[in-house]
């Protein structure tokens, strides 16, 4: 079996409105949802406190792309996001993983344990960082490296 890094990640799934959270144990056996983050302003220092408390070892960011592969606006906004954060974070890594139909699979399982839309709305997105997060717990279980791309600190943190 392929060796692992030990350590907590922090997963995070960015959308307009909100932020869903997950971490996973030291492990990295087990992703299990954190929180809720109000999208906007506040964000940002909300997700530092996090992973002020958490210590992880690296927070996963999840970058949308269409089902070809390829990156559209929703991908700019989160890399710029997650360029922040890694500035506002540092020494913590944030690393940049494919999010293709998490929010999706998130949503099926959701319904599938009888959670109602309404209710679940901001579930869903902590549902879809534990998703974003398994995923890359699973990659990194079997090719024995990080998953996906470092993602370097923009230039100012705001």
């Amino acid at each position: 079996m392929t060796s692992m890094r030990r350590g907590r990640r922090i997963a995070v799934d960015v959308g307009d409105a909100r932020i869903g959270v997950a971490s996973c144990d030291p492990d990295g056996l087990l992703a299990t949802p954190v929180e809720t983050v109000p999208a906007g302003g506040k964000s940002q220092a909300r997700l530092a406190a996090i992973v002020a408390e958490y210590e992880p070892i690296e927070v996963v960011v999840g970058l949308p792309r269409s089902m070809s592969g390829r990156e559209g606006p929703a991908a700019a906004k989160v890399r710029e996001y997650a360029g922040r954060l890694a500035a506002r974070i540092a020494p913590v890594p944030v690393r940049l993983v494919d999010e293709r139909m998490t929010t999706v699979s998130a949503a099926a399982g959701m319904r599938a344990a009888g959670v109602k839309s309404k209710q679940g709305r901001s579930r869903i997105d902590q549902a879809a960082a534990v998703v974003i997060l398994q995923s890359a717990l699973e990659t990194e279980k079997t090719s024995g490296r990080p998953p996906g791309e470092t993602v370097e600190p923009a230039g100012e943190s705001l």
